[in-house]
């Protein structure tokens, strides 16, 4: 991860990031569901969980009122996300019965970039690591998930949800058309992700087993592309891997980006925009 991404989500920490998150709401809470699935209630106790990206706190107040009698450190590359987490949690009234002293006890926040903190820690150091909408952003997934592997104990579980290779298919094809348009090359805008089988090739490769994926397409609508874009870049995603091009303007491009989505994609209520969602599971056995 970078330091541009950390000012991206530092930047949207502030109300915008929560406000058009549903799409990684949701998420989280099917991720949680899917936790109660697959751990037993009686693995609960004293068990040290390990959150990767916990963002302004969504999944660690699941967590939080989930796993009474774990210990939770929760992990995020932005300082100012660590602070919405951390505030959230700690005034919600998810569970009145505990105080805010025993919750704090059990609970740490620390702001890190997982891709470097986690070579650092000690083997066997967590029962579960778990991580919502996060996994895409790693620079070296197969590196880091090795890291991952160590810090597992035998029988512990990653399970992280994060974004297919068909998300934002709508924005990718328009923005093709309008290089095409243009005489040019296309050119990606985005992050580009991992299908499910290169996923679980590097799981292999990291050394985990049992390995579970659940895949599904969600689709949204949004007003107009231009307020699809706007929500894209509230939660920080804003980050694109093209470069500019002699002889075609940004301006240009986007405009004629924004006719292209506009006249393909547009649904009842608005514009669609395809969010393909990843639900991995895998074990550290022995």
């Amino acid at each position: 991860m970078s330091s541009r991404i950390r000012h991206q989500f530092n930047r949207s920490s502030a109300g915008a990031y929560d406000n058009h998150a549903h799409v990684q709401r949701g998420m989280a809470d099917r991720l949680a569901k899917s936790l109660k699935g697959r751990v037993r209630k009686d693995d609960t106790e004293g068990a040290d969980i390990l959150e990767i990206g916990c963002g302004t706190g969504t999944l660690t107040e699941i967590l939080a009122g989930d796993w009474l009698r774990a210990s939770i450190t929760a992990l995020d590359i932005a300082p100012e996300m660590i602070k919405a987490a951390e505030q959230r949690v700690t005034s919600s009234t998810a569970n009145p019965i505990e105080s805010c002293s025993s919750l704090h006890d059990r609970l740490r926040f620390l702001a890190a970039d997982v891709e470097l903190w986690a070579a650092d820690v000690p083997s066997a150091s967590y029962d579960l690591i778990v991580s919502n909408a996060c996994f895409q952003w790693l620079s070296n997934p197969g590196q880091t998930l090795c890291h991952l592997r160590r810090l597992l104990r035998t029988g512990g579980l990653l399970a992280f949800s994060t974004f297919g290779p068909h998300t934002f298919y709508e924005l990718h094809e328009a923005f093709n058309e309008a290089y095409r348009a243009s005489g040019m090359k296309p050119q990606r805008h985005g992050l580009s992700f991992l299908a499910t089988a290169q996923w679980k090739h590097l799981l292999k490769e990291s050394g985990f087993s049992s390995i579970q994926l659940e895949r599904s397409i969600q689709t949204e609508t949004y007003q107009s592309a231009r307020d699809f874009l706007h929500s894209v870049k509230a939660v920080g995603a804003s980050t694109t891997e093209a470069s500019s091009m002699r002889g075609l303007s940004p301006r240009r491009l986007f405009s004629d980006m924004y006719k292209e989505y506009e006249a393909k994609f547009r649904i009842e209520g608005g514009v669609a925009a395809s969010y393909d969602l990843l639900l991995i599971q895998a074990s550290a056995d022995g």
